[in-house]
């Protein structure tokens, strides 16, 4: 139950790893994917769950967590990311393709590019420390380019992709039409109805977390109405912990196991239970991840 297609491992409080990873093995979870966010992340992501699940003690726990546990690999768009990013997009690229020819069946389990895309949201004194003034034109071109490189490299090694796309949805379209592969998911989906409307018809997954818990009296009936209009068969449901914890618990450290609370809000919108929605969710996550 309750799988998360999107959380940071890595970044999870350390003393709370092993605790996570049980858990999500005793609720029977049957995905969870550990996103990447730099280019030479991949390899340290894995051998830290690798360690982290070898030291389960419960034989049945830990194969459960080796089963469930899946892999991204993709470039942030992060300035000094962006500078660099003919570089970064070579190393991406040798470690996904060490991963997929490796013989270790945990190893090989990278099945998608990402997060990658554009953020044009400003919040200097957020996480992302994100400043307007940073960007320059070079730096907003260099952005897309690298995005673009990143839908190519999923195209080559025909893997689906988590798009990143935070106050940028035009500019995400257009490099979704240039590089012409729709195929993924947006992660963390923050648009309206009409926006969604655009990806859906292009073919894309949208996923939603602890930010839709978020939604304001005034604005609720939007969220609802954008939440019942999504098909079934292009809903995924993710955390980013341990970022967005959903309500009750926002502005804590957010982990997978929060999940639940994003399940409920959402099933209670669609008008379906939460068992329906588990369904409809591991469901899609076959279908896109071939799993």
């Amino acid at each position: 139950m309750f799988s998360d297609t999107h959380f940071h491992f890595n970044i999870l409080e350390e003393e709370s790893r092993q605790s996570v990873l049980e858990q999500m093995a005793a609720n029977n979870t049957f995905f969870g994917m550990d996103i990447g966010t730099h280019c030479d992340d991949l390899d340290i992501r894995q051998k830290l769950a690798f360690d982290v699940i070898s030291k389960i003690a419960d034989n049945d726990k830990k194969k459960k967590a080796f089963d469930m546990y899946y892999f991204s690999a993709g470039i942030w768009p992060a300035p000094e990311a962006i500078r660099d990013r003919k570089n970064q997009i070579v190393e991406l690229e040798r470690q996904i393709k060490a991963a997929l020819d490796s013989s270790d069946q945990f190893y090989k389990k990278v099945v998608a590019v990402g997060e990658c895309g554009l953020d044009h949201h400003w919040n200097p004194s957020g996480v992302d420390g994100r400043c307007e003034s940073d960007f320059d034109q070079e730096l907003f071109d260099g952005e897309k380019e690298m995005f673009l490189m990143q839908l190519d490299l999923a195209k080559k090694y025909s893997l689906p992709v988590v798009v990143h796309s935070r106050d940028a949805f035009d500019g995400t379209v257009e490099c979704l039409k240039d590089a012409c592969y729709d195929n993924g998911i947006i992660h963390c989906y923050s648009y309206g109805l009409e926006e969604a409307k655009v990806f859906l018809d292009r073919g894309w997954y949208l996923a939603f977390g602890g930010g839709v818990t978020y939604t304001k009296k005034a604005k609720i009936d939007a969220m609802i109405e954008l939440l019942r209009y999504v098909p079934s068969d292009r809903l995924l449901m993710e955390t980013d912990a341990p970022y967005l914890a959903p309500v009750p618990f926002r502005g804590q450290k957010n982990t997978p196991l929060l999940i639940e609370h994003s399940y409920k809000f959402v099933a209670d919108a669609r008008g379906i239970s939460v068992d329906s929605l588990n369904e409809t969710v591991d469901s899609n996550i076959r279908k896109l991840f071939s799993c």
